[in-house]
């Protein structure tokens, strides 16, 4: 078993699956899309439930994610101990109605003891204990020994949440050891303790249950399975929690060196650690995935978290904001698999900072009173601070109820809950519950009801519009104003602002007053149709102010020139590949032109290249591009295509670019071709069978892009010593042949060093053997095993260990003669054994076997140990 960070876990299990021809998906946003049933996404099947109810029909009958989880019914348990935590990412592959328990079961054995090595004697599996026919596929086809297999009850292993699909599970776990353990004599799988940790879920959704215990077969049964990315990390790097993980640990350092203090010195400490660690994960992930802090649903929920481990900061010393400077670490720990988190960083520290500052203000002037309320019920012996107490500190300095609890349960104390709910009811009456799971943007569409009417778009004519604002929306609920710092939503009377629709992203700008503003740093439609600005106020707005609404021009004018590329490319696209190509989608910002089409092969490079240029063609060509509105039936006339199973209206916006690109479309678009400048195609892949999917830039992105390549080259032909950029590829050639002659002839070299290095090995007799080792500098495999063959071939009592070292991985080889053989030595178990002890494995035939290691520092003192490996076994 490798060390292996987590990172790399994610990737091996991904990879894997995709080899079971699998889909990889990427992980969906934190914030449920079309499921009013949850606050927050928490588990990897949630997402997918669309597919496993059959509502909807899955991109692929197989597909595997690492999806993003959150989870707070335990929050007040973060830190305290260290098993407990928020945020999660959960490893799972899923088929619907395709494969079913004998592909599930021999692709988890296989990836867990193939593909991350954990040895056998350590892994144990539970199944349902009236599931016969599992446990003889895991027994008979897989291979698992029967005294492996544990039953248990329906409580442990059968899956199910009132009626719907549900079925038996089999979970596979991990046996830490016995000094893990509770030490009872009953301990073993299913125990409460540290010792056997449960790390793979696999569910067999095969029945239909009406919630009253009876059940029918499903026509077409579906597998899902779920293993923790954090907790399957703990057991390769041999750390005991999450908090230990590589990518965990290092967020927990730049927090230690923040507040000047050291993991495990302190307990109380270690409390304060831990809660920040986990909650910074949590937060930078719900505020990338577009959660804003707020006080209802799932932004009071990002809002708690940022102030508890605020407030734990300031336990640990830490006087000013600092979660935002945490955020880099945890991107920079992330960014691989979650790019979009550098892409966003900017607008995410922003958000975190913001809510640090208001949390200052907000504690400074509600702890005093706290402090002082508390010292009042000690001098009285009182045990329960009054509810109404609690809601004044709530309501005049917006002191979190539950951080009022947690302070007082640090100190013995509690809250009436009842008396802080009543005063709440007497001030105000709010659906809270009703609206806490609903969707993005619900609680706007809720609180404005009120708000009659609807706001004209100005945008299709102009960038600035004199306005009015018509409402304001902070936290949920209509104010009359926003105060400076408050993030918050403004509804104008009329804006030139697009709200993002039909893949086009919404805009961004300012809406200025007299003497304040409010930066607009995104622009939306509610179902309802109110346009709404989101953002943050620079001193305080209200109602009925007048303002100039000025969208950010460069950056529209970069959207628009994407917008009307996606427009030819789909024209080019059906010239070359034919008219099967349809939009299946699209995404449209101002630094990408993201185009998704109905095509059933990946495109050849040749494709590609007359793609492009008969895009930059109908470029170059300064077609004028212009938008008319006209009725339906009068846009079919024109031949205009439309998006599959879009809905339209009676009047369409019909977008014309020349003569081969006609479109409905009602986002916005320049005035010609030619100001797009040039197209350049970045990337052409798949997103589902049947779909494809291509990048591409245009206007400044493709400048810069040029920039960027033209630097590249620069830079490699001044590491390659060359004077211009046309002799690199004979330089490089050059450098091949001669890489490629030296490489040989060092190769000869050591192969003569190491054969009489191999000489001069000494021997020690262990039992019938002779027993010796060697450790080479930078020998390859290849000399390796050619030592290892003359040592075996020149003594047949010989049991001989040879390692080389070097580089990022040390290799190890161990023969032995045939006489040694016939004794009983086995070169796969010696180098096994030998292998476990200096961080790595190995095996192989009983005559010769390799390995590698990672801890090449012990190396030394480890092969001198090899004698009494060969003596045990």
């Amino acid at each position: 078993m490798e060390w292996t960070g987590l990172n790399e876990v994610r990737e091996k299990f991904l990879s894997f699956y995709e080899t079971k021809e699998h889909l990889r998906l990427q992980s969906f946003p934190l914030l449920p899309q079309g499921d009013n049933s949850l606050l927050l996404i928490n588990s990897g099947m949630a997402p997918m439930k669309k597919w496993f109810l059959g509502l909807e029909t899955p991109p692929r009958r197989r597909v595997t994610t690492c999806q993003k989880c959150i989870r707070t019914p335990d929050i007040e348990r973060v830190g305290k101990t260290s098993r407990h935590g928020t945020y999660f990412e959960m490893l799972g592959n899923f088929s619907f109605g395709d494969y079913f328990k004998h592909e599930a079961t021999a692709w988890a054995w296989e990836f867990i003891t193939e593909v991350i090595k954990l040895p056998l004697d350590r892994l144990w599996v539970s199944v349902y204990e009236e599931d016969d026919e599992t446990v003889d596929i895991w027994t008979k086809e897989v291979g698992v020994s029967p005294d492996r297999i544990v039953r248990l009850g329906k409580e442990d292993n059968f899956w199910e949440i009132g009626a719907g699909p549900c079925g038996p599970c089999s979970e596979i776990y991990f046996d830490r050891g016995e000094d893990k353990g509770c030490g009872k004599e009953s301990c073993a799988v299913g125990c409460d303790c540290d010792r056997f940790v449960e790390f793979w879920n696999l569910v067999f959704s095969q029945f239909e249950g009406d919630g009253e215990g009876n059940y029918t077969l499903l026509e077409k049964p579906n597998i899902d399975t779920g293993m923790g990315l954090e907790r399957l990390a703990c057991i390769l790097q041999g750390v005991d929690n999450l908090f230990e993980v590589d990518t965990v640990q290092n967020i927990m350092k730049h927090i230690s060196s923040i507040a000047g203090v050291t993991y495990k010195e302190n307990e109380k400490t270690d409390i304060s650690l831990r809660v920040i660690t986990d909650h910074i994960r949590s937060t930078t992930f719900m505020v990338g995935d577009g959660i804003l802090p707020q006080n209802e649903g799932r932004g009071y929920v990002l809002r708690r978290l940022l102030r508890r481990a605020a407030r734990h900061g300031l336990l640990l010393g830490i006087n000013e904001p600092f979660l935002y400077k945490v955020c880099d670490t945890v991107i920079k720990e992330n960014e691989t698999a979650y790019p979009a988190l550098k892409e966003n960083r900017d607008y995410i520290v922003k958000i975190i900072k913001t809510e640090e500052e208001r949390f200052q203000k907000t504690i400074s002037g509600g702890m005093e009173l706290l402090e002082e309320e508390i010292k009042k019920m000690e001098a009285k012996g009182e045990k329960v601070m009054s509810g109404k107490e609690a809601f004044r500190l709530y309501d005049t300095f917006g002191f979190p109820v539950d951080l009022i609890e947690e302070i007082l349960s640090e100190k013995g104390l509690s809250l009436s809950e009842e008396e802080f709910q009543s005063a709440m009811k007497e001030q105000k009456e709010r659906a809270r519950n009703a609206r806490a799971a609903m969707g993005d943007f619900a609680w706007e569409e809720d609180v404005l009801q009120s708000v009659s009417g609807s706001e004209a778009f100005t945008g299709y004519e102009t960038l600035e519009t004199e306005t009015t604002i018509k409402a304001i929306v902070v936290s949920g609920e209509l104010k009359e104003r926003i105060e400076n710092g408050e993030i918050g939503t403004i509804v104008l009377s009329e804006t030139p602002f697009y709200a993002e629709m039909g893949g086009q992203i919404g805009d961004t700008g300012v809406i200025e007053a007299e003497n304040a503003s409010f930066m607009v740093s995104d622009c939306k439609k509610t179902k309802t149709g109110h346009i709404v600005h989101e953002g943050m106020a620079l001193n305080a707005l209200k109602v009925g102010d007048k303002v100039i609404a000025k969208v950010d021009k460069e950056r529209r004018y970069s959207i628009m020139r994407n917008h009307t590329a996606c427009h030819l490319l789909q024209a080019a696209l059906r010239e070359i590949l034919g008219d099967h190509v349809h939009q299946a989608g699209s995404y449209v910002s101002d630094d990408i032109c993201r185009f998704d089409f109905t095509h059933f092969s990946a495109m050849t490079d040749e494709e590609i290249e007359a793609v492009e240029e008969k895009v930059n063609e109908m470029i170059l060509a300064a077609d004028a591009v212009t938008v008319t509105e006209m009725s339906l039936e009068e846009a079919k006339e024109t031949g205009a295509m439309a998006l599959f199973g879009e809905k339209y209206g009676d009047r369409v916006r019909v977008c014309k670019a020349g003569k081969r690109s006609v479109e409905l479309c009602g986002g916005t678009h320049i005035d010609s071709t030619a100001k797009i400048g040039l197209f350049k195609i970045v990337k052409e892949s798949s997103v589902a069978a049947g779909v494809r999917r291509i990048e591409g830039v245009t206007g400044r992105n493709l400048l810069e892009l040029i920039g960027e390549r033209d630097e590249l080259i620069k830079k490699t032909a001044e590491g390659l010593k060359v004077n211009s950029v046309s002799e690199i590829p004979d330089k490089l050639n050059a450098m091949n042949a001669q890489i490629k002659e030296l490489t040989k002839e060092l190769d000869t070299l050591r192969g003569k060093i190491a054969a009489m290095q191999s000489a001069d090995i000494k021997t020690e007799k262990v039992g019938e053997f002779n027993v010796g080792y060697s450790i080479f500098k930078g020998a390859t495999v290849d000399v390796l095993r050619t030592m290892g063959d003359k040592i075996r071939d020149k003594d047949s009592l010989s049991v001989m260990l040879l390692i080389s070292t070097g580089g990022e991985k040390g290799n190890l080889l161990v023969v032995c003669g045939k006489d040694a053989v016939a004794k009983g030595a086995n070169a796969g178990k010696l180098v096994k054994a030998f292998a476990s002890t200096v961080g790595g494995s190995g095996g192989g035939r009983p005559d010769s076997a390799m390995g590698g290691f990672t801890n090449q520092n012990g190396i030394e003192a480890a092969a001198a140990e090899f004698k009494s490996i060969v003596a045990s076994i």
